[in-house]
């Protein structure tokens, strides 16, 4: 079973119930080299492998860093203030790193951006190796590393979609997520083997040696091969901050696609990608696996969610607000079978569709939003998206964490997966009172089979009149037998010739 828009206008706003017809033209099911499509494009086979090596020596630094402070400290609350100093900036100054982004070449911001993380990694490495590393040191590093990621990522969400051709942008996303599942993947458990061999000093110093790569694969990029390069500058030309600011806002508001999804993206930053809270009390309390167990869980919603980004690179058709709400509901229902789960055994499978579901509704959202947005308001939009994002997050962790806390870890994720349930069906709602969201179900052989596109076809009435008394005149005709042609005579001229009877014996 699958689901269609009914609708009769053919129209090229994905995000509304109605279908283009030149979409119904692919029928085709997609294969496996469609996974990898947007790897046919030079430029963003080079950022897609200097993220890799760079978010791989993120998540490293990141554990080095939580571990130098408890290490410095002895104190929990200090590992806190050093990861709400590094999301601050982007809480404060999420929505100005989009306008930088549209305002001025990303390349060229990505580059600083970069070499600003690299030099943060490599003070940090110094002082550890001179061993007068302090945590006032950590936590000036840390707002730094914050400030240069709240430019960041606008630029690097909306500087994919110049990479690649418009038809390969979802395809593109999908793989940064890859990327950044398959660093999550790695870099913790590369990071743990060095803080308990080498030390947090050569921790830091490989990190920066990982941003060698990112920047020179920015390096190497070739701009007359961006196909939204020039669309991109032309459409920043004589940008003010302030203005710019406004007319971003504007838009996400304006907009029905981007105000929902990022909506959504809120609620769900609020509760459901809180996910690490209640994966330590389901590890404390209720499994009672300790450490080590944690450690598996995490790995376990990171396989999820790498199968998830796998999946949501091979979907070829464009995402629409019913298919978001759909994989919404599908985030919420794992979740809440999550909950109930009585063992571990039983929870691993159920919490690995919960990653993979999370992963493929975070890369609908985002591709939807960079998808509708024009050329000139991306990099404002996507400032938008990780604002609200990362905010919602700031607000719902700690929440989670109380509810786990009074209510158990059960509690606190069937709590995190009914509330936005809730708010998912209260959208659908308004959606369909709007009359951009209708649902039909329609049996066909195949989740990617294309329905055709209803026409307007109008009646017209025909008119017959009576026949004559008298017959009309034979006109001459042409008409074909065998290989020659031949013209009848006029009637008056040439009597027709009666046609002989068939004599059975």
């Amino acid at each position: 079973m699958t689901t269609r828009a009914t609708g009769t206008v053919p129209s090229t706003d994905f995000h509304l119930h109605r279908t283009d017809s030149n979409r119904l033209r692919e029928t085709r099911r997609p294969g496996f080299k469609d996974t990898f499509s947007a790897l046919r494009v030079r430029n963003f086979r080079l950022l897609v492998s200097g993220l890799l090596v760079s978010s791989t020596g993120g998540w490293i630094q990141r554990i080095a860093q939580d571990w130098l402070v408890l290490t410095l400290t002895g104190s929990a609350t200090a590992v806190g203030i050093t990861t709400a100093l590094q999301f601050l900036p982007t809480l404060v100054l999420g929505l100005y790193g989009g306008v930088i982004a549209d305002r001025f070449p990303k390349r060229k911001v990505l580059l600083v951006t970069q070499i600003t993380m690299g030099t943060c990694a490599g003070t940090l490495a110094l002082t550890a190796f001179t061993g007068s590393v302090q945590v006032w040191h950590v936590y000036t590093m840390a707002f730094v590393l914050g400030l240069a990621t709240a430019v960041d990522n606008p630029t690097r969400q909306s500087f994919v979609t110049e990479l690649v051709p418009r038809d390969t942008v979802r395809n593109a996303i999908s793989m940064v997520s890859s990327t950044f599942q398959l660093g999550s993947l790695i870099g913790p458990a590369l990071g743990g083997v060095l803080l308990g061999t080498i030390g947090a000093g050569w921790a830091f110093a490989l990190n920066g040696l990982t941003f060698f790569a990112s920047i020179s694969a920015l390096l190497r990029m070739r701009e007359s091969e961006m196909p939204g390069f020039h669309a991109a500058r032309k459409a920043s030309a004589g940008l003010r901050m302030r203005d710019g600011l406004r007319d971003g806002v504007r838009y996400a508001l304006d907009e029905p696609a981007v105000r929902w999804a990022i909506a959504l993206v809120g609620i769900y930053g609020m509760f459901t990608i809180s996910l690490p809270v209640t994966l330590t009390a389901f590890a404390d309390r209720v499994f009672h696996t300790g450490a080590s167990g944690y450690g598996v869980l995490n790995s376990v919603v990171a396989f999820g969610a790498l199968a998830g980004a796998l999946l949501s690179a091979r979907r070829v058709r464009p995402t629409r607000l019913r298919n978001l709400i759909g994989i919404a509901c599908l985030l919420t229902i794992t979740e809440v079978l999550a909950a109930i789960q009585p063992s571990l055994w039983t929870f691993i499978p159920v919490l690995a569709s919960m990653g993979m579901a999370t992963l493929m509704f975070l890369t609908a959202a985002q591709s939807m939003v960079q998808l509708t947005t024009p050329d000139g308001l991306r990099g404002r939009v996507s400032g938008i998206y990780n604002l609200v994002f990362i905010g919602g997050g700031a607000i719902g962790g700690p929440l989670v964490g109380f509810l786990a806390q009074h209510f158990g870890a059960r509690s606190a994720l069937l709590i995190a997966g009914l509330v936005p349930a809730i708010a998912t069906v209260a959208i659908g709602l308004r959606l369909r009172r709007d009359g951009q969201f209708r649902l039909v179900l329609v049996r066909t052989r195949s989740p990617w089979h294309q329905v055709p596109v209803r026409l307007n076809l109008q009646q017209t009435e025909i008119q017959l009149s009576a026949p004559r008394s008298t017959p009309f005149p034979r006109t001459s005709r042409p008409f074909v037998l065998g290989r020659r042609q031949h013209a009848r005579a006029d009637s008056h001229l040439r009597p027709l010739r009666p046609r002989r009877r068939a004599q059975h014996h």
